[in-house]
């Protein structure tokens, strides 16, 4: 069965490349020009991913997100020409996967959807998380680097699980923050530097060069999958 993809953009160029870097006989390709056409073929069609343009005619991009997310968990990723970090974050903090600022490579894309659809492709009640030299075993706690057992607070050991459920995809400050230590704390971004910091120096071969927690300037972090 093919994969569906929806792109909502209003440039018919863009909507046009995207269309043509895509398209294959594993992929079926649904566009449509408006928010509100989004919203609407989502529910219809089921896609499997949503590129999505912020900048529509009728309603903002951050509200399809809004809408689409009241029932469905599919892979949002915004493609837009808004670079500034406000608009990313808000975007993210809606509930989109990811985001590429145009202009940007098929290459990069369509590693994007990868981590994307790989992310939603992982059973739930998968406990044991492997990558590379690490082994994290999120029931019982453990974790291993090259066969080394790694010792993590509890603070530690809950910004990372969270962090490995969202494996690939970049969570803002406020998206950690609320999840890790209440919503009381959702401006409290030194609490992620030093926190950071701590699962660095414990995971990664070279923590001044990050592998796996690697940093979205202005915007948050990202387990990283994909390299």
């Amino acid at each position: 069965m093919k994969s569906k993809f929806l792109i909502v953009d209003d440039e018919s160029a863009i909507r046009k490349f995207l269309r043509a870097s895509l398209a294959s006989e594993e992929i079926k390709i649904i566009e449509c020009e408006n928010g509100a056409e989004a919203v609407r073929i989502t529910r219809t069609e089921n896609p499997d991913l949503i590129l999505l343009d912020l900048g529509l005619p009728d309603i903002d991009g951050k509200e399809v997100i809004t809408q689409v997310r009241e029932w469905t968990d599919i892979p949002i990723i915004i493609l837009s020409a808004r670079d500034q970090e406000e608009e990313k974050v808000a975007a993210l903090d809606a509930g989109a996967d990811d985001y590429l600022t145009k202009p940007f490579t098929v290459k990069e894309l369509e590693a994007r959807i990868r981590v994307a659809l790989r992310h939603r492709s992982l059973p739930e009640e998968s406990s044991i998380f492997i990558i590379s030299d690490l082994e994290i075993n999120l029931k019982n706690r453990t974790i291993k680097k090259a066969g080394v057992n790694v010792h993590l607070t509890p603070l530690e050991f809950k910004l990372l699980a969270l962090m490995i459920k969202h494996s690939g995809k970049v969570l803002t400050h406020r998206q950690l923050l609320t999840e890790v230590w209440g919503a009381a704390y959702s401006r409290q971004n030194q609490y992620l530097r030093v926190f950071m910091g701590q699962l660095r120096q414990k995971l990664e071969t070279d923590p001044a060069q990050p592998k796996f927690l690697t940093t979205e300037p202005g915007i948050g972090y990202r387990f990283k999958v994909d390299f």
